[in-house]
């Protein structure tokens, strides 16, 4: 989402970086770069105004001047002011929806038809189902939409999370208090309510959602907005905040092309967080917002923290320590590699993995160039897959028959199988010697140096990333 806008950030520091020390001109014309880059990312001007004055009233005295570095201390500035923008510091940061009330608990999702909030409700009980094991009850008070409250059963099916029956003709406040009473009846921790939405805001949307409100006594009343409606989505955020009170926000479609401006703006402008961010299609591809680390994406920091979690969330732990029992044995299959490959896969798409790594954000330009797609690690897995269980144990034994008789059976070409062969001796090796330092043990091997690849500016080790087309 904030491509554009960290690529603007990033040419500006690159000059700032470059220079030994700076003048307070130089601050200046650093300053009028980024008020452009935040206007053309469509943040609203009271909040670029705000932001600017703030920076550069930090940035103009004594210790960025007089720094060691000026160019990384500029770059710690607009870090702090972005991580402050963005609501770093709140009480309920992030992934911490208030649920501290009597169950149960009352969750109200409100925002415009579009927005995607029945998707979104549904996302958000299967997060506390899985993450807080809090047993939810979601309720469709959609009664304009046409099948608006089917979809919400079926998605209910999909997450095996229970959905409160359909009663015809039942109007939403009705409904709100029914899902209450059913809530504590049955012994439910949170019940979520998913409001109709209109096409633009009017008075008869507002009433109603306030009288739903009013019933259900939400702890949480969150906006869903999505992050590809740029200024709109700031109006809107003060709307709903002005007549209805939101307690945070939920950002849909952050993995668009939006250019970021709405997620700047909307904390600025309604004062309250933004909690949680669709990042896919899929019901689990729902992260929790955390300042710091968006702004450490925003900046070219990447987000290593976010990596390990998604990571840890989709790697069986024991999976993991067999993988490293081979890794110290120094042996690496190709039943291996396609393991990696189909871990890999279930983290989600190569695009946002890597641009959670630290300075990727330079090589972005380069990588669109080499055309990585996702599908590619489909096709190597399958090749692996293609292979014979003898041949994937044993690589010594191919010939050319063998990877013409690969490649038809996988759809692939003898060239992809090859490729793949190479990738995985390069792999091998480096198992290998991954496994030396492990007998070693890591800080005395760390004294030798680290194997190719691993080192600084070396990148992700070979065989990370899908071969390039």
């Amino acid at each position: 989402m904030f491509d554009v806008l960290s690529t603007k950030l990033g040419d500006v520091f690159e000059k700032l970086k470059k220079r030994g020390s700076l003048s307070e001109s130089d601050v200046s014309a650093a300053m009028r770069e980024i008020r452009v880059a935040l206007l053309e990312a469509d943040v609203a001007l009271p909040v670029v105004k705000d932001f600017i004055a703030q920076v550069q009233e930090k940035a103009v005295g004594a210790e960025v001047l007089r720094s060691v570095s000026p160019g990384q201390m500029m770059v710690k500035i607009v870090h702090d002011h972005l991580v402050k923008m963005l609501g770093g510091g709140e009480a309920f940061q992030g992934s911490d929806l208030n649920l501290a009330a009597t169950p149960p608990v009352a969750i109200l999702m409100v925002g415009l038809q579009g927005s995607g909030k029945t998707t979104t409700s549904a996302k958000v009980a299967l997060r506390l189902k899985k993450r807080d094991r809090k047993r939810t009850l979601m309720a469709s008070l959609d009664v304009y939409r046409p099948a608006a409250q089917q979809q919400l059963q079926v998605l209910g099916e999909q997450t095996e999370i229970a959905t409160l029956p359909v009663v015809f003709g039942e109007q939403p406040v009705a409904i709100a208090k029914r899902a209450m009473e059913t809530g504590r009846r049955e012994g439910y921790d949170v019940v979520i309510l998913d409001t109709a939405g209109r096409l633009h805001i009017d008075e008869v949307l507002m009433d109603e959602v306030a009288k739903v409100r009013d019933v259900a006594k939400p702890a949480e009343t969150l906006l869903v907005a999505d992050a590809m409606t740029g200024q709109d989505a700031v109006t809107l955020a003060g709307e709903f905040h002005e007549k209805i009170g939101i307690t945070g926000i939920v950002l849909t479609r952050v993995d668009g092309d939006a250019r970021g401006g709405a997620a700047l703006s909307m904390r600025a402008v309604t004062g309250r967080p933004i909690k949680l961010m669709g990042v896919g299609e899929k019901l689990d591809d729902i992260e929790a917002f955390q300042a710091d680390r968006v702004a450490g994406r925003i900046l070219g920091m990447g987000d290593v923290v976010g990596l390990v979690e998604k990571a840890a969330e989709n790697i069986e732990q024991e999976d993991a320590e067999k993988m490293a029992a081979k890794m110290l044995k120094g042996q690496f299959t190709l039943e291996d590699m396609a393991q990696q490959f189909k871990q890999i896969r279930k983290m989600g798409p190569m695009e946002g993995l890597l641009g959670m790594l630290p300075g990727m954000g330079k090589l972005k330009k380069q990588m669109a160039g080499a055309d990585i797609d996702d599908k590619m690690l489909a096709r190597q897995e399958a090749i692996i897959l293609s292979m014979t269980p003898k041949e994937r144990r044993n690589v010594k034994i191919f010939n050319g028959s063998r990877r013409k008789r690969i490649a038809a059976g996988s759809g692939t070409s003898v060239q992809e199988v090859n490729r793949l062969l190479k990738q995985h001796k390069q792999m091998s090796l480096m198992m290998k010697k991954m496994g030396k330092l492990g007998k070693k043990g890591l800080l005395g091997g760390l004294g030798g140096g680290l194997p190719p690849g691993m080192g600084a500016g070396g990148g992700l080790p070979p065989g990370m990333m899908p071969p390039f087309k």
